[in-house]
């Protein structure tokens, strides 16, 4: 079986060869481009090729100069292309990503994140592609075990709103939202932003 593989969009150079480098020693083959508009014609190729797309997976920064996440999963559902995408993130564009969920995107890692979890995420967007269907029902359940007041919390976490920011709005301490949080990530068995975020929209 032939090595998955991943398609890397990103115009820092000096990232792109960091991760090229990091996910080739994971066993991935890498293809590399610095703007969105050499991905699109590269899938293009794929498919007038009758490649299918099923082992490989996009990852992408989502703010790019000519081309952004949210425009490129426009561009790919136009096209009718169906690959998993993961986006990479600030902070401040958490909501963006969220958005890009609603699109279709399979995950987002927001910087700084470890080497191993692009890994991981990657793996399991080409492996797992059920894992990135919605089951609003499953995801409900799992909501039902947060106390209203975490239900607040969760909803500004997932407008990417910052701990000081949650807690000048909700009129409580930064503590307490931090307690807030950790109880939420022990209800939910969510590791991180993404898990939290992917629940609200209905992934289990």
């Amino acid at each position: 079986m032939n090595a998955a593989q991943i398609l890397l969009v990103d115009d820092n150079e000096d990232f792109r060869r960091s991760t090229v480098w990091m996910l080739e020693a994971a066993g991935l083959q890498v293809e590399d481009f610095n703007r969105a508009a050499g991905l699109l014609a590269r899938l293009q190729q794929l498919e007038d090729a009758a490649i299918p797309l099923s082992d490989k997976c996009v990852v992408t920064d989502l703010r790019m100069p000519d081309m952004n996440g949210l425009e490129l999963m426009e561009e790919l559902r136009s096209r009718r292309l169906s690959i998993p995408v993961v986006l990479i993130t600030g902070h401040a564009d958490v909501t963006l990503a969220v958005s890009a969920m609603r699109m279709g995107a399979a995950n987002f890692l927001e910087k700084p994140f470890e080497n191993s979890i692009l890994v991981e995420t990657v793996k399991s967007a080409i492996s797992e592609p059920g894992s990135a269907l919605r089951n609003p029902q499953a995801a409900k359940e799992k909501l039902g075990r947060l106390s209203p007041r975490e239900r607040q919390v969760l909803t500004h976490v997932c407008a990417g709103k910052l701990n000081k920011t949650i807690a000048d709005i909700l009129g409580i301490s930064v503590k307490t939202v931090e307690l807030h949080r950790a109880n939420m990530a022990s209800k939910l068995g969510a590791r991180n932003v993404q898990d939290l975020v992917r629940l609200s929209l209905g992934y289990e």
